[in-house]
């Protein structure tokens, strides 16, 4: 289940992108959730690779 750690992880690596640029909460907010549903779509391709190859 490689979904839920690349959830977080996206969120975590949007919100810091976005406190380094200086954006405020909404910003924050916004860049993690972007990044939160990007980083989950890849890891549920990862997920569904390695089942198949499995």
């Amino acid at each position: 289940m490689i979904f839920f750690p690349a959830l977080i992880f996206g969120a975590l690596v949007g919100w810091h992108r976005a406190r380094k640029r200086g954006g405020n909460r909404l910003d924050q907010l916004q860049y993690a959730a972007v990044h939160a549903i990007a980083f989950a779509i890849l890891g549920l391709f990862v997920t569904i690779f390695l089942t198949r190859m499995s």
